[in-house]
């Protein structure tokens, strides 16, 4: 069966779309088989970004690596057993179709609360919460006491993956790897960066994840989209010397494909 990786959080903006597009290329170009999701099906950042990746390639004449993306399947309702959610079965199909060749799944969810990204969280081996490095982002996690920043208790996403965990261990499956990932941390020490640090430490103690750096905040992430482009393609498109910047965030993906522990993952880009 292939390795799921689910990536969400019930809040936009938070890099979701760009760590799903960096782990699936990076996981291709070490030469594994995978497969692709994105369940915000109206905005659909993810599978949007893929799409640039194809035309580019197509229209450069060049052969990157793509993972295997694919639109849910629509259901004829009438195919649907007694109270079946019509979500739950094209998810279902979806991950079957794909877990014939596929080592690994990635799927996207959307900032918000749905079906589909629940069901999908029951279904993660590995569960990548991209999370802003402010306290705005950490109360989708954990309410916080605002004159001494302790963690009062877990909040809506929290108790959603506490569901999600519940729900596998009904059915005798491993538990969840849940890796809070930090995006856009500040190049300095900075006090509110060393509170959050601090919080996130407590609230991992408490409900079971660990902590990983992600991504900083970088202008060159706006500029690969369009082109569905990542930044272990450059070389790839004819940059030839990367610039200290753009050499600290191909650091930055390294540390987290590190970091995630997938099963039979090796490093080498």
């Amino acid at each position: 069966m292939a390795h799921i990786i689910v990536v969400g959080n019930e809040k936009g903006g938070s890099g979701k779309s760009t760590t799903c597009m960096h782990v699936a290329t990076a996981l291709v170009r070490m030469g594994h088989k995978v497969g692709a999701l994105d369940l915000d099906l109206r905005q659909r950042s993810f599978g949007r970004y893929v799409e640039n990746r194809r035309a580019y390639a197509r229209k450069e004449g060049l052969e990157l690596p793509i993972p295997d993306y694919r639109d849910l399947p629509e259901i004829d309702q009438s195919s649907l057993a007694a109270g079946e959610n019509v979500y739950d079965r094209r998810l279902s199909a979806a991950v079957a179709g794909l877990e014939r060749d596929a080592e690994f799944i990635l799927i996207d969810c959307p900032g918000s609360h749905t079906r589909l990204s629940q069901v999908a969280h029951s279904l993660a081996d590995t569960l990548i919460t991209p999370l802003n490095d402010s306290f705005i982002d950490f109360d989708l996690l954990a309410r916080v006491d605002p004159d001494t920043s302790r963690v009062i208790g877990p909040s809506i996403y929290s108790e959603m993956v506490w569901h999600a965990r519940q729900l596998r261990a009904r059915a005798g499956l491993k538990p969840i790897d849940w890796v809070v990932v930090r995006n856009r941390l500040g190049a300095q020490a900075m006090h509110n960066k060393r509170k959050v640090g601090a919080a996130l430490e407590q609230l991992s103690k408490r409900i079971g994840f660990r902590v990983a750096p992600g991504f900083s905040e970088r202008v060159i992430f706006r500029e690969l989209f369009p082109r569905g482009l990542t930044l272990l393609d450059l070389r790839d498109v004819g940059v030839g010397n990367l610039n200290i910047s753009n050499v600290a965030a191909r650091q930055e993906v390294r540390d987290l494909m590190r970091e995630l522990q997938l099963p039979g993952v090796e490093i080498a880009f």
